[in-house]
């Protein structure tokens, strides 16, 4: 190993070696290369206020292949930086959420450019907020036991993700229960199999401490899906828009390609408007848009490294990760490319715990896995042949290694527990990290002041808390000022 590598990157400082990096990069990377068939299905079929499509066609998904080069041009480009100038095994790619709010509530109230464009001025206010210090400033006012529950919470989303994305629990479409296991309570249909095996060899090769546990589990899940396909048949859970089998393949089919290369179509890029929502939708209506995606993107990342930091022993003892400062920097360039790139914001995502949990600790990682997104903008055939049934295992068996860092919170004190509690449950309940960070942010508050101890809040917590009120009510607030 080059010895000015070693050093820049802290391999051997932080436990690790040039290997174990490559192996958690890679593992990152099939975790998370879903977003480039993911992303242009939420984006490509949303029409903006004018009835265009994201892409410049008139039809739902004609802007699909220059989402997908788009995407996986600009995670390969920022996951690079993150290594390089973090030194953080943290990547990024298009916000799942972000994105989706982007595509039928922001641009449904404009043009595609102008949505785009709101982006990238979210992108712009958070990068000021980073430089000025005022970002890490709320960062280290957050008590170190609410940081160690954002991680715990991250733990249990990415394992409900996980299990959600394969099939294992579904959506039962009644009030009650509102999901379940499998359909009508039953597993079925050859991909829950696979993804089943896939935890169960995981599980087994992680309990025998095997190197690479993850890798070599994804490795095999992929083969005996790959079978399982060409054998059964099962085919896609969606074709064109409508559930044709929900005991097929969630988002890709195992199969062959009949192709390895095609040519990238990044036409998207410099495809925004900084301020044309406002003369568009007005300025309240773009105002309270931006302030929506400012505050999810602000407290997002901000879970996102605290848990990777845990993960990877890189936090200090107040549970702020080693160059939280550059990470953050890092990510708010992160949704301004986003958005100029015509892809939504970018974000920090969760998924690197998986590779983390097979041994990343360094920046090197990171740029592995960026490597591997540009890789993909000509090898897009065979990334989207590869079926999420067979890399999802791995967010579950993070998800048990970052629950076992709950032992961390004190139980017995309400002040602090009851703010965990709920920090933890509501981000798989609501699928969403902010919103599990801003109710126990509320909570915390609130319990020092029935408490006699309001003096113990840190002026920033106060002002967050109060953000997190408005952030919780931006509905009918828009409604009565609107």
């Amino acid at each position: 190993m080059s010895t000015s590598v070693d050093t820049y990157f802290k391999i051997t400082a932080r436990g690790s070696s040039v290997a174990q990096e490559v192996r958690g990069g890679v593992v990152t990377f099939l975790t998370m290369a879903y977003i480039i068939v993911l992303n242009p299905i939420i984006l490509a079929n949303a029409a903006d206020a004018d009835g265009k499509f994201l892409g410049g066609g008139s039809e739902p998904g004609s802007g699909f292949a220059t989402i997908a080069a788009c995407t996986a041009l600009v995670a390969g480009l920022l996951c690079i930086l993150m290594g390089a100038v973090a030194n953080f095994p943290l990547a990024l790619a298009t916000g799942l959420g972000l994105n989706a709010f982007v595509a039928f509530s922001v641009a449904s109230q404009m043009t595609w450019a102008d949505a785009m464009g709101l982006v990238v001025l979210e992108g712009i206010i958070i990068l000021v907020l980073v430089l000025t210090g005022f970002r890490k400033a709320v960062f280290d006012a957050v008590p170190a036991q609410l940081k160690t529950a954002i991680a715990v919470g991250i733990g249990l989303f990415i394992t409900f993700i996980g299990l959600v994305d394969a099939g294992f629990v579904r959506s039962t479409g009644a009030a009650s229960p509102p999901v379940g296991l499998g359909i009508g309570g039953d597993l079925v249909g050859w991909p829950v199999l696979v993804f089943s095996l896939g935890v169960l060899i995981m599980i087994a090769l992680h309990a025998r401490a095997v190197p690479g546990a993850i890798l070599i589990g994804i490795a095999v899940t992929t083969v005996i899906a790959f079978v399982v396909e060409k054998i059964a048949d099962v085919g896609p859970t969606v074709a064109n828009g409508e559930v044709v089998n929900p005991k097929g393949w969630n988002l890709n089919v195992p199969s062959l390609p009949d192709q390895l290369f095609e040519k990238p179509d990044f036409s998207l890029l410099g495809e925004f408007s900084l301020f044309g929502s406002f003369e568009r939708a007005g300025f309240v209506t773009a105002a309270l848009l931006v302030f929506t995606l400012l505050l999810a993107d602000f407290f997002d990342t901000m879970g996102t490294m605290t848990a990777i930091g845990a993960e990877a022993g890189l936090n200090d003892e107040d549970g702020s990760p080693e160059g939280a400062q550059k990470i953050l920097v890092v990510d708010s360039v992160a949704a301004i490319a986003g958005g100029a790139a015509g892809v939504s914001s970018n974000t920090s995502y969760i998924e690197s715990a998986a590779g983390v949990g097979d041994g990343a600790r360094t920046g090197l990682a990171s740029i592995v896995t960026g490597l591997l997104f540009l890789l993909s903008t000509i090898v897009a055939p065979l990334v989207q042949h590869i079926p999420s049934e067979a890399a999802v295992p791995a967010l579950v068996l993070v998800g048990f290694l970052m629950m076992s860092q709950v032992t961390g919170i004190s139980w017995d004190d309400l002040e602090i527990a009851i703010p965990a509690f709920l920090t933890i449950v509501l981000m798989p309940f609501t699928y969403s990290i902010t919103a599990g960070i801003g109710a126990g942010f509320i909570a915390y508050v609130l319990l020092k002041v029935v408490k006699g101890k309001a003096a113990e809040v840190h002026a920033l917590l106060w002002g967050i808390a109060v953000l997190f009120v408005v952030y919780f009510s931006i509905d009918p607030i828009t409604r009565w000022i609107t």
